[in-house]
């Protein structure tokens, strides 16, 4: 009988990827398959895997697949659960100015809200972009993984129940709002500064508003005193 633990994972983004590789080297793991579609979900019913693990996947997996792995499925997420469930975490904790962090936790039939395993928050400050944010959130990302598997392995873990009343969520559609710049609306200048540094992610063009008939887009450079 083998000692090995059986893995299925989920994931196409880089920290995905990072995840994957370093699982793949343990030598007590065996990661059957790297899944990236919805139609591929199939082979944790062949597998029957230990745990499925996903990072970065984009689909919602059917609470029916849920239930196959024997002892659960995690997922790595890059906010400070219950905040910024959801698109964009990133974005989102610069925005309404909610903890920014990263965390592994139990999958569930609802997006992002089974039980926490472990997380961490991560630093910010002003000059922040998004972009700044989001390769922060990729290494903390990578770090609690690495940290943390062992002790999930060993059956150590004590997780922790979200709360539904609380926390945040939001939607890809939210981000797509947030990008279309009113030119007539009336703002304040800390607030609004907050949303274009959180939407400047080189090289996308993310903030864009409509002048004269042109479209242009808007990115931000803030630095701090020396």
């Amino acid at each position: 009988m083998s000692d090995e633990t059986d893995v299925v994972f989920l994931g196409i983004n880089d920290v995905g990827v990072q995840v994957y590789e370093w699982l793949c080297d343990q030598d007590d793991v065996f990661v059957h398959s790297l899944l990236t579609t919805k139609d591929q979900l199939r082979v944790i019913k062949e597998v029957e895997p230990d745990y499925v693990v996903s990072c970065g996947y984009r689909y919602r997996v059917p609470e029916p697949i849920l239930e196959i792995p024997e002892k659960g499925c995690l997922n790595l997420h890059p906010a400070y659960l219950p905040y910024n469930r959801g698109a964009n975490p990133n974005v989102w904790s610069i925005v309404e100015d909610t903890p920014a962090g990263v965390t592994l936790h139990y999958m569930d039939a609802d997006l992002d809200t089974g039980d926490i395993i472990a997380r961490r928050k991560v630093p910010t400050q002003f000059s922040d972009t998004g972009r700044d944010l989001y390769e922060r959130l990729e290494d903390a990302q990578i770090e609690l993984f690495r940290e943390t598997w062992p002790d999930v392995v060993a059956e150590s873990i004590s997780p922790t129940e979200q709360r539904s009343d609380a926390g945040t969520y939001h939607r890809t559609d939210d981000f797509d709002e947030l990008c279309d710049l009113d030119p007539d609306e009336t703002v304040q200048v800390k607030e609004f500064l907050d949303r274009l540094r959180a939407l400047t992610f080189t090289p996308y063009q993310n903030a864009e508003i409509e002048v004269d008939g042109e479209t242009y887009y808007i990115e931000v450079d803030i630095s701090k005193e020396d």
